[in-house]
Formats: C-alpha cells, structure tokens, sequence
C-alpha cells in the first residue's frame, strides 16, 4: 500500500518535472529566437516606435496669365470622415444630438435625407466602424469651420469623432480658357504634370518636399527636426485673358452654329512670338464643344489647302520664276492633269489672270500650272525652296505633342505625276495649324520667323527670377523684296479678293482663305459619300503695321456652309475688332489715340462723325476721315489738317471713350447700361474700365476728363 503510494508521488513528480523542464526549454529558445533571429526585426520596430519621419509636402507653383491672373492654382480641401466610437463620445450625448447633425448634415450637403444620415451613422457606431466618410464632396476651408460647428463635431476628435482630412487640389479659375495648354496632373499628384504647360514646366512648379523628424516621449510626439520643403516656383503664361476669352467664345460660337467637328485659334505676338490665346475646341457626343481632349493646335497635321498657296507663291518669287503681273489661263474652270481634274471653285473659271488675281480668288489652276511649268522638271527644287522658308524645320517649343510638318522629297515611293500640281494648292503635305501661323508670323516680321512662346518667366516669392526671351529661329525666311510682295497680296486677298466680307475695318487685315477637303485615310476625301471640308484663315492685323498674327481652322462645317471666309474669316474678324476695341497692348501705339492740341489748327473733341464734319465743313478747315462708317470719332489737330479716326464699338464690351467730350461720353456708356461717375472738365482722358472689357449692366464707371 505505502510501496504504491510512493510509486504514484515519484511518478507525478517526474511529470510535473518533465513539464518544467519542457516550458524552461520552450523559454530558452523563445529567448534565443528574439535575441538572434528577431532582433534585428524588432529593433527595428522599437526605434520606429521612438522615432519617425514624416513628409511634409511642397505647395505647387502656380500657372499665371500675362498679366498675373491665376489660370492655374492649388486649392486646399477638405473631406470629411466621422469616428461614431469615438472614446469619449458618451452614449447620452450621441443620442441627444443625432437628429440634430443628421438634420444639418442632410441641408449642408444634399446627397441624402437626414433619416438616412442618422441610420448611417447609428449603425456604424453599432457595428463599431471608426473611419466613416461623410458628404459627397470636398469642403472649402470657409465650409469646414461651419460644419466644425455641428452638433457631436464641436465637441472635435475625441469627444465627437470629428476627422477632417487636407488634400490640395488643382483648380483653374477661368475654366475652359486655355484648359488644354494649361494642362492637368495625375491623379496621383505626386507625379506631377501629364500634358500643357504642367508637365513642361513640372520641375519649376512642384517643388521640393521637407521632412518632420518626430521623436515619442511620454507617449507624446514631438518634432526632432524640421526641414521645411521648398514651394514651386510659379510660371508667367503669354496668355492674355482678355483675347483668349473672345477667341474662345468667337470659335465657340462658329463651332455651334455650323455644327463643326472641333475647331483651333491661335493669336500670337507678331515681334516675339508669344502667343497671346490658343483655343482647342472640339464636340462631345452630347453636342457640348470642350476644351480637354487634345491639343490640335500644336499636334494635328492636315493637309491646309489654299492657306498653303502663300508658301507656293513666296519659292516661285523667291527663286524668280515668276513675277506678280505675268498672266496664266485657267481656262472654264477644270484643268486635267494625267488622270485627275484640277478645278476653281468659280463655276466657268477665271480666265487668263495675272498671279496677284490668281492669288485673289484663289485660283487652284493657276497655281498648278505654274508649279508644274516652273518645276516640273525638277520637283526637288521646289521642295527645297519650301524648306528654305521654314516651312520643314522643328518649332522647338516648350510643349510636348508638337507634329512635325510632312512635306515628302520628290524620290518618296508615293510621289506621281500629279503630286507636284496639287502639292501646290495645300495637298499631299501636312502641317499643323501652329507651324503654319509660325511661318505667317514670319511674313507679318519683315521675314523674321520666331519661336512660339508659351511662358514669360519663372517667378519666386512674388519676384521675377528668370525672364524667358524671344528666340529667332530664322534672321530671314526670304528676301526683302519677296516679303513686301507676300505682304502686298494678303492685303489684296482681304481688299479685292476672296475675303472681301471681312475688308471693312479701320485698321485692315491682311490674310489668306482656305477651303479644303478632309482625307479619311483608306476611304480618301469621300467618307461614305459625303465630303468632310476644312474651313481656315491666318493672317495678320493692322495689314501695315503688323501687331498680331492669327489662325483660325474650323473641321468639318457641316451645316452646308464651308467656306473659309465666312466659316474661319469671320471669326478673325471678330477676334481682331475686340482687340482693336480694347487697344493694342504691350507698350506699342494704342488704336485710337487721345486728342492732342495744336498751335495752328483747331481742337475738336472726339464725338458724333456728322456733327464734327458739319462743323469743320463749316470752319473751312481741312480735315481726314479714315472710315467713313463710323459713327463716332476722336480728334487729332495736326500742322495742317485735323485728322478723325473711327472708334468701333462692340456689342457686350465696354466702349473706349478717350477723346470723347463728356456728354458724348455719358451718353454712349449709359447707352451700353453703364452707371458713370465724372471727375474734372474737358475730354476724357482715363476710365477705369479698359476698353474691350466685359461687363455686368449697372457696373459703375470712373472718367478722368482733362481741358489740356
């Protein structure tokens, strides 16, 4: 009995010592474990618990316009997310005020019914979910103090389980004008800028990041160091606001009426090359014409038609095979060449013209018999004069999409017999709209081609830090005498030939029409038996003293009018009165210049056209009127005559009154809905509201009037 009690002791202490010592082992390799293999691991973690880093993001630079308009800028938003379990959000004070906040929360952002917001909310504290979005949308900061004040939110993160979150995003405060220059970022804005002028200048706009070293305490986190991050530097656009507005409504406006494809504007600065507006406009399945699609400007390649002629006739003057006055029968109005029929687009042709008529009225005839006479024997030297104008180099500009002018050598496997003729007319060559205003720029510059120029200058703390200057990509595109004939007939296309609608104006505009057909690769310019036309201008204005330069190509007019002079002409026209209306800027002579006195002759203020002629009629004093279709004039006294220049005003802009006498003044502006407020006697001679502005009716406007 004892011997088995003995037995069953021995036998449990074996047990209980057996287990000892298989826990002691487990123990020692734990600890190995942690110290050898772990260690490094956990270390690792412990000082990360002791110790971190966190970035601290740069502001992005801002996209300027001219005259230092924000086109692009970053916003700080907020979103708003709720910790229904919040530890100190006690039961009693939830269930007191939910009605309250669903109900503020339902009228604040509109997106669900208060009943929904506190079914919402209830369950999520229920389920014991920490992390709950609220509202539909991002918060200015304006907003989230507001919302900061609802009932549970005021009481903040702890107590209410209020968590709002920052998060910068890109806005353009103009909207569509110049949305597609001015480019976009990824969506993961870490990235940067993925087209426009964002991702060309990426690395002055983003800047640097800084870091906040954070060191634990006492369970508290407190900075270790700070290296502050570096904000972007801003750009300064060339894009004037004011011109890329009328551009973009004036094409807008075209585009809806002919019920056109898309369509492109670009104005630029005759002496730099800065392009002043740059408009993409094309339509969206819903009708909708927008401005995020693609930049057809700097990137689309199409065969130009007659725009194209200019370039043909400046390498046969260049290279003197032809002079202005030498004569070419079109014949009734069809030429055949080999296999395929030239034609005019007047029905029974032109006759026999001189080149300056054919060039006029645009004749396709004239052209390709002259090309083909002049170069048929050797189409590689046409070629090359065409290079030699500029027409095959690179623009180099600073956005990226840029298309390459295609203009084929005479030994491509695609040249024929009937490549040259229709060569000359705009065909079998592709170019885009920006390379071809570059070149008419050039003839506007006395033969000067320059760079399009995207961007003034790089801007630091509200300073200018690196000025961005005109680049010259060709001294001379031509000679003297080529370009003063270029330049004569554009002017004479404007004042007797195919763009007569668009002649009267006070100023002149020089150009050139184009109406061409649409190629649809495989199918050819006949798409399912309709045909596809695109409508262009470019050209230049004043036509003698050549400020701005501009093209205007509309794609696929479809409501049977594709003309180039009424489709694209009319909107230049439009685009050059409003930026004639406002006066020319950039320190060069102003449209209508203020009235000045003079010792021999009489002073008039500027007024009604009839009533200053009558006077003057009835002074016997001489005088000059340079648009007799005026309505009103402002006054000039000069040595020996008075001279009046016409003032054009435009509808929805405000009038330029300069010169005007004061109830001349008040009278027109109070006509276009204006309230007026006068300081001084005399004429005007200052408003504080520049001339081509738009303005709301009842705005108040300030006139300076001078007796001097």
């Amino acid at each position: 009995m004892v011997g088995d009690l003995r037995k069953t002791v021995l036998l449990r202490y074996k047990l209980v010592a057996f287990a000892v010592t298989i826990v002691m082992l487990a123990a020692i390799g734990k600890a190995f474990k942690l110290k050898l293999v772990d260690g490094s691991r956990y270390g690792e973690q412990l000082k990360a618990s002791a110790d971190q880093s966190v970035t601290v993001e740069a502001n992005r630079g801002d996209i300027l316009a001219s005259d230092g308009r924000k086109l692009a800028c970053s916003v700080p938003s907020y979103r708003i997310f709720m910790d229904p379990c919040a530890d100190g959000l006690e039961d009693d004070v939830f269930d007191a005020n939910i009605d309250e906040l669903s109900q503020k929360l339902s009228q604040f952002f509109g997106d669900k019914s208060a009943r929904e917001y506190r079914s919402q909310i209830a369950h999520a504290r229920i389920k014991g979910r920490r992390y709950m979005p609220i509202g539909n949308r991002r918060l200015t900061y304006t907003e989230l103090k507001q919302v900061r004040e609802f009932p549970i939110f005021n009481r903040g993160a702890n107590k209410g389980g209020f968590m709002p979150e920052s998060d910068d995003y890109r806005r353009q405060p103009f909207g569509l004008l110049a949305s597609r220059t001015i480019g976009k970022l990824y969506n993961d804005k870490r990235k940067g800028g993925v087209i426009g002028l964002e991702h060309a200048y990426n690395d002055e706009l983003r800047g640097h990041d800084g870091v906040s070293k954070k060191v634990r305490i006492t369970g508290k986190w407190l900075d270790k160091e700070v290296i502050p991050p570096e904000d972007g530097r801003s750009i300064v656009s060339t894009i004037d606001i004011d011109i890329q507005d009328v551009a973009e409504h004036s094409l807008m406006k075209q585009l809806i009426r002919h019920n056109a494809d898309h369509g492109v504007v670009v104005v630029m600065e005759v002496k730099t090359g800065a392009v002043r507006a740059i408009v993409n406009l094309h339509r969206q399945a819903d009708g909708k014409y927008v401005e995020d699609y693609y930049n057809y400007a700097i990137g689309e390649l199409a065969e130009p038609g007659s725009t194209f002629k200019l370039a043909t006739v400046m390498a046969c003057l260049e290279d003197g095979v032809i002079e202005l006055d030498d004569t070419v029968n079109t014949f009734a109005g069809s030429y055949k060449i080999y296999d395929r029929v030239m034609r005019d687009s007047k029905k029974g042709g032109h006759g026999t013209v001189t080149v300056r008529e054919a060039f006029e009225v645009s004749s396709n005839i004239a052209f390709s018999r002259i090309v083909q006479k002049c170069y048929g024997s050797d189409p590689q030297r046409f070629i090359d004069a065409l290079a030699a104008l500029g027409l095959r180099d690179s623009l180099g500009i600073d956005l990226t999409g840029e298309g390459r002018t295609h203009i084929k050598n005479s030994n491509d496997p695609t040249w024929s017999g009937t490549t040259l003729p229709w060569m000359s007319i705009g065909y079998e060559l592709q170019i885009t709209p920006l390379h071809l205003l570059t070149f008419y720029n050039a003839v506007a510059n006395n033969g000067t081609m320059m760079r399009p120029m995207f961007v003034e200058g790089i801007v630091e703390h509200g300073e200018m830090v690196e000025r961005k200057k005109p680049t010259v990509l060709r001294s001379s595109i031509c000679s003297g005498s080529t370009i003063r004939k270029a330049r004569s007939l554009l002017k004479g296309v404007v004042d007797n030939g195919t763009a007569r609608n668009i002649s009267d104006t006070p100023y002149g505009i020089a150009g050139k029409t184009g109406t061409a057909q649409i190629a649809h690769g495989a199918s050819g310019y006949s798409n399912y038996g309709s045909v596809s036309y695109l409508a262009s201008f470019a050209g230049y204005f004043p036509a003698d003293k050549p400020q701005y330069s501009c093209i205007v190509m509309v794609y696929g007019p479809s409501n049977n009018v594709y003309y180039g002079n009424v489709v694209a002409g009319s909107v230049f026209r439009n685009i050059a009165d409003r930026i004639y209306a406002a006066g020319f800027r950039y320190g060069r002579e102003t449209t209508v210049m203020p009235a000045s006195l003079s010792a021999v002759m009489p002073y008039s203020k500027g007024g009604r056209t009839r009533y200053i002629r009558t006077v003057l009629d009835g002074l016997d004093m001489a005088y000059s009127l340079k648009s007799r279709s005026a309505e009103w004039v402002s006054a000039r006294a000069g040595a020996d005559e008075v001279t009046l220049t016409g003032k054009h005003f435009v509808d929805n802009m405000v009038p330029d009154v300069r010169g005007l006498g004061a109830s001349d003044a008040v009278g027109l502006l109070e006509e276009h809905g204006l309230q007026v407020s006068l300081t001084g006697l005399g004429r005007v001679v200052w408003q504080s509201i520049p001339a081509g502005s738009r303005y709301t009716k009842g705005t108040v406007i300030k006139l300076q009037l001078n007796n001097d």
